[in-house]
């Protein structure tokens, strides 16, 4: 089979200056929903009619082997498809059309549509939903024995068919060759000259071709995104199905109308996932990981029974086995926390390296460094790693102990074993086993504090006199 996505329209009443199809949801484009229903179909070829915000759709889009059709301008979806004649019409394939704007679609359900049409030998198969409020959508209209006989625009409807709950999903299957035909004898049904597909059903069955019509099981999949209110709902829906899979495969997620799990994100079996929770991108949560509440990842992997506690971020990182990252911590791409490692509560890693066992727990940033195994980073220490042109490394070797308040001057290296005193600022390397202190020497001047309130005091009764 073959397939068109129709993907051009403006989306006038989303009230937004992004093309409707590329509205976030879930983290992916609308249309990217529909493309990952239809593509395991393996389509050939499979393409998108493009329009407002063309150059933009496509470079979204582009390197997925698909190809682009521009409808420029917009004039209904009988011409959208008129606008990908030429990329279809010399392949005898079965083709299949499917709105961009329908998230909620499943490949299941254009699988079964595609076995109706092939069974039912019909030039074009309808797939339709029956929803408690029809709405604006187009009436399927059938004959007393359950055949289809129209398809009936909401605006052209009789009351007795406006009753009618039976609503054509705009998603078709047809055979090219009287497609083609109908296509050619689709003639403006408005002043705007629009041309609509509901036509080409019409003209099919004038002539005399078999038109079939199948029932989708969730009637949600038909659901189209028109506003900034039905994309809301159908992020909350997609959320929600998503979760369920990820709860049915073995993870807890404990309270899954407020946790969100992007559609290339994996979370093992065992694994728990807190209230308030956004994972995104390919994150990797290992059995027996726990994340949140009110954490955010996002293409990061972490590791069996490692932990990341209440409002963190993670960006493009690693946190492996048995590690521990927050409360409040920042950990920033390209950063790696190793086995068994802790970064505590506001604590910020920048493209960093923490070595097994290592801990940073209070208050520091720790940006493009090597941190050895078993290496304790005491509070409030900083890598100056900026030196206002350029980045430079910070090397902490196995075992050494960082004072609280110290700031390393990069580039530096503490070695092995070394000590560093609270309060340094430490801007030469520092040999393993060796004791460093950077800080001015301590200074006590007895009796100063009194003689300063007592001289105070003698100015202060002056003022009065």
């Amino acid at each position: 089979m073959q397939a068109v996505i129709l993907a051009a329209g403006k989306g006038t009443r989303m009230k937004s200056a992004r093309a409707k199809v590329l509205h976030p949801v879930l983290g992916v484009p609308l249309v990217e929903h529909v493309l990952r229903a239809v593509q395991p179909l393996r389509p050939d070829p499979l393409i998108l009619v493009v329009g407002h915000q063309a150059d933009e759709v496509e470079a979204a889009f582009s390197g997925r082997g698909l190809a682009f059709a521009r409808q420029d301008p917009p004039l209904g979806t009988g011409h959208a498809l008129l606008a990908a004649r030429e990329r279809f019409a010399g392949h005898d394939r079965t083709l299949l059309v499917v709105n961009g704007d329908v998230p909620l679609l499943r490949t299941e359900t254009l699988d079964a549509l595609l076995e109706a049409h092939r069974s039912a030998r019909a030039a074009a198969t309808l797939l339709t939903a029956v929803l408690d409020e029809p709405g604006a959508y187009g009436r399927v209209v059938r004959e007393p024995k359950g055949a289809l006989r129209a398809v009936v625009e909401a605006r052209d409807a009789t009351p007795g068919e406006l009753g009618v709950r039976e609503i054509n999903a705009g998603i078709y299957a047809f055979e090219v060759p009287p497609l083609l035909e109908a296509l050619g004898e689709l003639r403006p049904q408005t002043a705007q000259g629009e041309l609509y597909l509901t036509d080409v059903v019409r003209l099919l069955r004038a002539a005399g071709r078999p038109v079939a019509a199948v029932v989708a099981a969730d009637p949600r999949e038909a659901l189209g995104v028109n506003t900034v209110s039905e994309l809301g709902e159908a992020a909350r829906l997609l959320r929600r199905r998503r979760n369920e899979a990820v709860m049915a495969a073995g993870a807890s997620l404990e309270d899954p109308d407020t946790i969100q799990v992007g559609l290339d994100v994996t979370v093992e079996a065992d694994a728990t996932v807190l209230p308030f929770t956004i994972l995104e991108g390919k994150t990797t949560v290992a059995t027996g990981a726990r994340i949140g509440p009110y954490a955010r990842l996002v293409d990061t992997t972490v590791g069996a029974g490692a932990q990341v506690l209440d409002h963190c971020l993670l960006r493009e990182c690693v946190v492996e086995a048995g590690a521990s990252v927050g409360p409040f911590a920042h950990i920033r791409p390209e950063s790696h926390i190793g086995p068994r490692a802790k970064v505590g509560n506001f604590v910020e890693i920048k493209k960093t390296r923490l070595g097994e066992g290592s801990k940073a727990p209070h208050l520091s940033y720790i940006g493009d460094a090597t941190v050895g195994p078993a290496v304790n980073i005491g509070a409030g220490t900083i890598t100056c790693n900026y030196d206002g042109t350029a980045k430079h490394p910070t090397r902490i070797e196995a075992g050494a102990f960082i004072g609280s308040d110290t700031t390393l001057v990069a580039p530096v290296t503490v070695g092995a074993g070394a000590y560093v005193a609270a309060g340094s600022a430490i801007t030469e390397d520092v040999p393993a086993g060796a004791l460093a202190l950077g800080r001015a020497r301590q200074v006590i001047k007895e009796g100063w504090a009194e003689a300063r309130r007592k001289a105070a005091a003698g100015t202060e009764q002056g003022r009065k006199r």
